[in-house]
């Protein structure tokens, strides 16, 4: 538990020193935010903002998280590794993107199909590592089978389903932080939500682990308290930088920052065996997913309609007239309730099986 808090700590003390550099750097260097011409014109006064703040929270989370394992004695974990991988893995993907665009100052960064293919790498050795790397009792970090609060029975996959499924996962999560990431400090908001609750689920784990005790309810998760440290560092870091990115931002995320914390959410997803609760713990990243969904769907086959004036849903709010901080905070209170709910269904598998 001592790392935990060492993480949490250092992530956040390790944003708000770093980020105030870093400011410093990219403005000195030029690397400002390009701002799309066809979306909201309030926008357009955030040009050359700095971005790749991303870069800051990747290096705190595991300075944080080497920190505390030094501080503590332990050596990292399986998990812990695999989960830095994906997380540093999916950032590096993003700090390539946003390089291109701000060096040839173009709104197109890596092509489409390089940045597939950079994802799909990057989630197939994980995904691969996970499911064969294998403790003494023959436990893997990944399972074969799908989970909601923890393994579901009978829900089996083979192997390259399996694969295919944390593919899936990992897109999806980490492209969903990407467009939740259109205005000041909502994604950082809701992504410290979301790892504040993967703290406290990952502790309820160790604690109740089948490991350590056999009891009725007990979870088989594989390095439950190392996973809670990243979730704890991840939850500071996001806090820090939050400190910079709230209205008015002084720097983004970039997608640096958003591919990466989408593809640790969607680790810490997999490793604790919460794939499809994360639907309700990651509610408002869903909801932001579905309306760009909604909107290309109905677009294309109601030859050129719109269901919102402009998605993501966040920009359809704008362009309605709401100001950019109420939007924010209101898309915070609806993320908190998702993230209270999901802890909330996830201490009631618990206590029905008691």
């Amino acid at each position: 538990m001592l790392a935990v808090l060492i993480a949490g700590a250092l992530g956040l003390l390790g944003t708000l020193v770093g980020t105030k550099w870093a400011i410093s750097v990219l403005v000195a260097k030029g690397y400002g935010q390009l701002i799309r011409d066809d979306g909201p014109t309030s926008h357009h006064i955030k040009r050359g903002t700095p971005t790749m703040g991303g870069i800051v929270i990747i290096f705190s989370v595991v300075l944080a998280y080497a920190v505390a394992k030094l501080a503590t004695g332990f050596w990292p974990s399986p998990s812990g590794w695999l989960l830095l991988f994906l997380f540093v893995g999916l950032g590096l993907i993003g700090f390539l993107d946003d390089y291109i665009k701000i060096s040839k100052q173009r709104s197109l960064g890596l092509r489409s199909k390089a940045k597939m293919i950079g994802q799909v790498s990057v989630g197939l050795i994980f995904a691969v590592l996970a499911i064969g790397w294998e403790d003494d009792r023959g436990q893997t970090p990944i399972t074969h089978a799908i989970s909601f609060a923890r393994d579901i029975p009978g829900w089996t996959l083979p192997t390259v389903a399996l694969i295919v499924w944390v593919l899936l996962l990992i897109a999806a999560t980490s492209n969903g932080v990407n467009l939740t990431d259109g205005l000041d400090g909502l994604a950082t908001g809701a992504s410290v939500m979301v790892f504040g609750a993967y703290v406290v689920i990952n502790v309820w784990q160790y604690n109740q682990n089948c490991a350590y005790d056999l009891a009725a309810g007990c979870y088989e998760v594989r390095d439950p308290m190392d996973l809670a440290t990243i979730a704890a560092a991840l939850t500071g870091a996001c806090f820090g930088f939050l400190w910079w990115n709230t209205s008015p931002a002084k720097i983004f995320m970039g997608d640096t920052g958003s591919l990466s914390l989408g593809g640790a959410i969607a680790g810490l997803a997999l490793m604790t065996r919460t794939e499809l609760l994360l639907v309700l713990l990651g509610g408002l990243f869903v909801i932001i997913t579905l309306s760009v969904i909604i909107q290309v769907g109905y677009f294309k086959i109601s030859g050129g309609k719109r269901v919102f004036r402009m998605a993501p849903l966040q920009h359809h709010f704008e362009l309605k007239g709401w100001a950019e901080i109420t939007i924010v905070v209101r898309f915070w209170i609806i993320c908190g309730l998702c993230v209270l709910a999901g802890v909330a269904v996830f201490y009631w598998d618990w206590i029905s099986r008691q």
